[in-house]
């Protein structure tokens, strides 16, 4: 039976590739994904199984195992999810001081949903161009903060291709999710990278500072370099599944480190005496709104299986 990967997903039909050829795909019924609720059985970056019919398109049987996946929460069903993108090797989140704003909790949560699934990210502050004096210093500290935790972060201009390459180097012989909010250079950053897909673009509403839907489906593409880069329509928000709250200062690796010292095995990190994080974070080694992100997702009921309850217990 042959086998593909999905390169293009519109919801009833998929663009599979196999062997350097494509192929109209649609799927069976019966496929559905055994571990959570989703409103798409199938995402792009998927490894599939296909049958062909005599018409010379296909029909996805079977879905291979993931390496992983990124999703976000459906938009109007609270209790669902879409998978964006599997088998990502890296993902680049492009983010813009304003126009559009980029907030440090949008940042955070993606940063926690690719922990969560062992992505390696790239934070690609986009428009450097457009900042003045005091803003380039706003982006300077942004730049600080998430360096200091550990990741990997680059100032750029996709409009002028200023330090484009850097970007590419990243992600060169990779599979690369480009994501972040409408309107702040994810299909401006892939032209750079490859001028002749020329992606629609589109400038943001000046009376709204928001960015204008340039992509409707997530669609990969192959460049050079080895490189296949998936480009996705602007999220809002994501969404984790199946974790508990325990688990969630986990994925904010200066959490981790700082929680082996906690008093309680389960710490929280809310009330509890001689809470190690929380002293950090009075003594500003931990950032206050990196802090503030993780008391927010708390509180967000649809993170974690709530019957998961465990007792707090001396380490």
């Amino acid at each position: 039976m042959p086998e593909g990967i999905v390169y293009k997903s519109t919801g009833s039909w998929y663009l599979v590739k196999s062997k350097n050829k494509f192929f109209e795909c649609r799927i069976k019924g019966k496929i559905r994904l055994k571990d959570i609720s989703t409103t798409n059985p199938i995402a792009v970056g998927d490894e599939v199984e296909f049958e062909m019919e005599s018409d010379g398109k296909g029909i996805i049987s079977d879905i291979l195992p993931r390496v992983n996946y990124i999703i976000r929460k459906s938009v109007n069903l609270s209790k669902q999810y879409h998978i964006i993108a599997s088998n990502i090797d890296i993902s680049v989140l492009v983010v813009t001081l304003n126009n559009p704003i980029t907030s440090t909790n949008f940042i955070d949560r993606f940063l926690v949903s690719c922990e969560a699934y062992d992505i390696p990210v790239i934070i690609a502050f986009n428009k450097k161009d457009t900042y003045i004096d005091k803003e380039s210093d706003e982006i300077e500290e942004l730049i600080n903060t998430y360096k200091m935790i550990g990741y990997k972060c680059e100032l750029i201009s996709a409009k002028y291709g200023d330090r484009v390459d850097e970007i590419i180097k990243l992600i060169r012989n990779k599979t690369c999710i480009i994501s972040g909010h409408s309107g702040v250079g994810k299909s401006t950053l892939i032209n750079s990278i490859s001028p002749n897909l020329k992606l629609k673009t589109k400038e943001i509403s000046s009376s709204h500072k928001q960015g204008r839907h340039t992509t409707t489906y997530a669609e990969m593409f192959d460049l050079d370099s080895n490189i296949k880069i998936i480009d996705t329509p602007g999220i809002k928000g994501f969404g984790l599944v199946d974790i508990t709250k325990y688990e969630l200062g986990d994925f904010f690796p200066e959490f981790f480190e700082a929680k082996q010292k906690c008093k309680f095995k389960n710490c929280l990190h809310l009330d509890e005496p001689d809470c190690n994080v929380k002293i950090k974070v009075k003594k500003g080694e931990i950032y206050q709104s990196r802090y503030n992100t993780y008391l927010d997702m708390l509180k967000d009921q649809n993170i974690y299986r709530k019957s998961d309850e465990v007792s707090n217990s001396e380490s």
